[in-house]
């Protein structure tokens, strides 16, 4: 990604970047800027940010609704929580660059970790917010599947562990955490066999084998996401 040239007008920059040229510029600058940044009388991201937040949502929703006509609204549940996490949304503006124009106090400059993903997340919410704002429905859209479009390609390919999976599916579907008890454990010390249950409030247990804790846990997640065809029989997992 080419750098901003110095004396280039910010927002004709990252304009050409996100292919979205504004009618409006202030609502770019308050899009990027941090509230700790705020001048007197203007404006800063968080608002913004609750609106983008919504727009995205419906977006990716409708987009996996039309793209995944036979799935089922937990699977599409997960697929879209995996688009619109914080880690995603800050490896797109990161994609972007968005990095360069961000405007925040001194002492947020050059966060690192948990810190640096929220504020890029949070900036590329508030992005989409105000491109809502200032051209409609179809500009948001348009924006957010050209910079997710490699994203849910990935979400497609890839799946997480069976674990990770089922949690995300029981916070969408029941807003809950699944729980996991050791039920047996047999064989020698040296060649264990775990038996795992997992239980979900208003969802019937399931159990799994394994060698390891950790091998049983994923195998009776892996039960639950294929019983409530989540998952189909045969699909492929990573780490599990």
């Amino acid at each position: 990604m080419p750098r901003r040239k110095q004396g280039e007008p910010t927002g004709r920059a990252l304009e050409d970047r996100i292919g979205y040229t504004f009618n409006d510029p202030a609502r770019l600058e308050g899009a990027l800027t941090h509230a700790s940044a705020r001048p007197a009388g203007g404006t800063d991201y968080q608002r913004l940010e609750f609106l983008g937040d919504r727009v995205l949502g419906l977006v990716v929703a409708d987009w996996l609704y039309a793209d995944y006509p036979t799935s089922n609204e937990g699977e599409m549940s997960v697929r879209l929580n995996a688009l619109v996490n914080a880690e995603t949304l800050a490896a797109i503006a990161e994609d972007i660059g968005l990095s360069e124009w961000i405007k925040a106090g001194r002492e947020l400059r050059g966060v690192t970790g948990r810190k640096r993903v929220n504020m890029r997340s949070d900036v590329m919410e508030a992005l989409i917010a105000a491109i809502y704002l200032d051209g409609g429905f179809e500009p948001a859209r348009t924006f957010i599947r050209t910079f997710w479009k490699e994203h849910a390609t990935k979400a497609q390919s890839a799946r997480r562990d069976a674990k990770t999976e089922l949690q995300e599916w029981a916070h969408q579907t029941r807003a809950v955490t699944p729980s996991y008890s050791v039920a047996s454990r047999t064989g020698p010390d040296h060649d264990p066999v775990f038996v795992v249950k997992v239980a979900i409030a208003g969802v019937a247990e399931e159990q799994g084998t394994g060698r390891s804790k950790r091998e049983a846990e994923q195998a009776a997640a892996r039960a639950v996401l294929i019983r409530e065809a989540v998952w189909a029989a045969d699909e492929e997992t990573v780490n599990a």
